[in-house]
């Protein structure tokens, strides 16, 4: 690595900590999802030591400027953040770390440093250390402190869950998704193709989008579609949200509900069954999908249609591989 772009870094990082405050905060009281409301700009929470082990799940939230890092659905890590600015605001939805520098430039902005970057999207949205001023100031990555932003990216792996949320609210738990339940619902089952082709991407992060509009489910593994079926919907579908498997032990199967936008204002805590017993599909398909969800799966539900050139606000869905539609 030349000189010159480790002396870039270097710059960058002491620009990220010079912001209003940068430091690591311990937990006096509380714990860290009660301590994340209290941190002020560029403070940040560490506590790994309260769940060692298990997979990860990163929710940045717009609207309140912080971000939370679950391990094994427990929070372990909380940060101020700098997002989108007016005009450049960062886009909502379920993404997954695509690549990781430790070094590296940005190739639309002036080739500015985006140390300990994190890849989202190819089109330029990133987890990476920056300054913080207490308010939305990006191109539209997602800035931490510089502190946060080395651990993170010690600690995450490629393929890792990163939901974006404006909603003000925090994650609830959820039950387990019909979609995604073995077991049949005892309602009929919604007529029309069923598309099942798991080989065209044997492994990876498993995410699955449900158009009401469509009446259809969307599979991806890895960004690349392996599956569809029809679903059929009881009731109205509003806004758009998502729901992330963060652990599965001898009880079954443990959700978070992430609302996405602040349309829809589904606030019930914890979320009710019936809200996703309104949605049916096809027994085998339900099987399928049952059989290769794992910690780190993510369903996104949304009112809009998911076929090429609908007129909607789509959700984006790890923009790194082929979009369903």
């Amino acid at each position: 690595m030349r000189l010159a772009n480790w002396l870039a870094v270097a710059a960058a990082l002491a620009s990220a900590a010079a912001g209003p405050v940068a430091q690591r905060v311990d937990i006096a009281a509380g714990s860290v999802a009660e301590t994340v409301a209290k941190l002020k700009p560029g403070e940040y929470v560490w506590e790994p030591q309260i769940a060692p082990l298990g997979p990860m799940l990163l929710i940045v939230n717009t609207h309140t400027q912080r971000a939370l890092l679950f391990r094994n659905g427990v929070p372990i890590a909380a940060t101020t953040v700098s997002t989108g600015r007016p005009g450049r605001e960062t886009p909502t939805g379920v993404f997954t770390v695509l690549e990781k520098q430790i070094v590296h430039h940005s190739s639309k902005y002036d080739n500015a440093p985006m140390p300990y970057m994190q890849r989202l999207t190819w089109q330029g949205v990133a987890l990476h250390a920056g300054n913080l001023p207490g308010y939305p100031a990006s191109h539209g990555c997602i800035r931490m402190p510089a502190g946060f932003a080395k651990l993170l990216y010690a600690t995450t792996a490629l393929g890792m869950t990163v939901v974006i949320t404006d909603h003000p609210t925090q994650p609830r738990i959820a039950p387990t998704p019909q979609i995604v339940a073995s077991g049949s619902d005892g309602s009929a089952e919604p007529q029309g193709a069923i598309e099942w082709t798991p080989e065209k991407s044997p492994s990876g992060p498993v995410s699955i989008v449900v158009s009401a509009a469509d009446g259809r489910a969307v599979v991806l593994r890895n960004g690349v579609e392996i599956g569809s079926a029809p679903v059929s919907v009881e009731g109205a579908v509003t806004g758009t949200w998502a729901y992330a498997l963060r652990s599965v032990d001898a009880s079954g199967q443990k959700w978070m509900r992430v609302q996405l936008s602040d349309a829809g204002g589904l606030d019930a805590l914890p979320v009710p069954r019936s809200e996703w017993q309104r949605f049916h599909a096809p027994e085998s398909f339900r099987q399928a999908v049952a059989a290769i969800v794992q910690p780190g799966t993510t369903v996104v539900v949304t009112a809009d249609s998911l076929r090429s050139g609908a007129v909607a606000q789509p959700v984006t869905l790890m923009e790194g591989g082929p979009k369903p539609g």
